[in-house]
């Protein structure tokens, strides 16, 4: 396995920290609202910013969470749109996406992280003090129903559920049926294109959240997504945690997908999936070790990265405007364990650096 980071796509610390961990393949999510630019899906685009990493020692191997404004192809049916202009804007969405799958082949980017969470993506209600003071996101579904309930009543158009389970604007079946849509749409060019779209997990894992169904919350879900299309190119984002609030045995879970996971998240969380806190790597009640073994009895040759991390004092000096999982000092922390994780089971990267001594 490669050990790889995920970075924004604008000058960040970890475009030079990066190289000096011994990271040199990155993970990049291109969505305009990060790039300011509003055509990721173009070759030229998509060119230009895999060459800015190049220039900075840094090669881009995957492209990670919305590309764009999925709008139109995960809640279609969701909105006041008459059927025909949703359906042009889905269409168009849909051309959109192959045409980044085709540039993407071209510039023999061969991985994408993508996610079918509807409404709203990764959810987080604020952050709770963890070891040593650090500050580590947490979600509670209590809270976020509490808030929402209250922007309800203090937005009188406001198209929010407080209840999870009802007047849902889309129902289970309705994401369904998108995502099918979605998936028979695109999968014969990331096959033709060699691109692996490997599915990550809903977090939370919940059946619903804000109004909306969410359907990838169990292995019976994903199970169901392959079956709509087999392929090596419909392949699974391991994201640890969220598999681990599902209730499921990660090691069996992960026997159970073998070579159809693409892209390995790790990271650890206690509690439940209606209320739980994000830790360090080295937290929790995770057997890493055991794990990083079974990726390597599957023969898993993927990328594999930290996932999110607490704020660590300090953090906001290196980096004022960082979001809360995705600060830094926590990064060099978590990549520093993975590192050693990784050569202590025996793994591609102990092999490289043994030849390299």
């Amino acid at each position: 396995m490669t050990l790889v980071e995920f970075v924004p796509p604008t000058q960040h610390p970890l475009w030079k920290l990066c190289p000096q961990m011994g990271i040199t393949d990155v993970i990049v999510k291109v969505n305009p609202d990060l790039t300011g630019i509003s055509d990721p899906w173009r070759y030229e685009t998509l060119a230009g910013i895999v060459g800015r990493f190049k220039d900075a020692g840094l090669n881009v191997v995957g492209l990670e969470g919305d590309p764009f404004d999925m709008t139109p192809i995960k809640e279609y049916g969701g909105g006041g749109l008459s059927r025909a202009e949703a359906q042009r804007r889905r269409e168009e969405s849909l051309s959109h996406y192959r045409e980044l799958l085709e540039s993407m082949g071209k510039l023999g980017i061969k991985l994408l992280c993508y996610n079918f969470m509807v409404g709203k993506g990764w959810s987080r209600t604020g952050v709770r003090e963890g070891r040593g003071g650090a500050k580590a996101t947490y979600f509670s579904l209590e809270e976020d129903a509490s808030r929402r309930g209250a922007e309800a009543q203090s937005h009188e158009n406001l198209r929010v559920s407080a209840s999870p389970r009802e007047n849902l604007i889309l129902t289970g079946e309705q994401v369904w049926a998108n995502y099918e849509y979605f998936i028979k749409a695109v999968m014969p060019t990331a096959e033709k294109c060699g691109v692996r779209m490997a599915l990550h997990p809903d977090d939370p894992c919940l059946d619903s959240l804000g109004g909306y169904a969410r359907i990838f919350g169990s292995v019976e879900a994903y199970d169901r997504a392959y079956a709509l299309y087999p392929s090596p190119s419909n392949a699974v984002t391991f994201c640890q945690a969220n598999f681990k609030l599902m209730g499921v045995n990660l090691g069996e879970t992960a026997r159970h997908f073998g070579k159809r996971i693409a892209f390995i998240h790790v990271r650890d969380v206690e509690g439940t999936k209606e209320d739980f806190t994000e830790l360090f790597h080295d937290q929790g009640n995770t057997d890493q070790f055991a794990l990083m073994r079974t990726y390597r009895e599957l023969g898993l040759d993927v990328p594999v990265r930290g996932d999110h991390v607490p704020e660590m004092a300090y953090d906001r000096v290196l980096t004022p405007e960082g979001t809360p999982g995705y600060f830094t000092l926590g990064r060099l922390f978590a990549n520093g364990y993975l590192k050693a994780l990784l050569q202590g089971t025996g793994n591609v990267l102990a092999a490289k650096n043994t030849k390299e001594m």
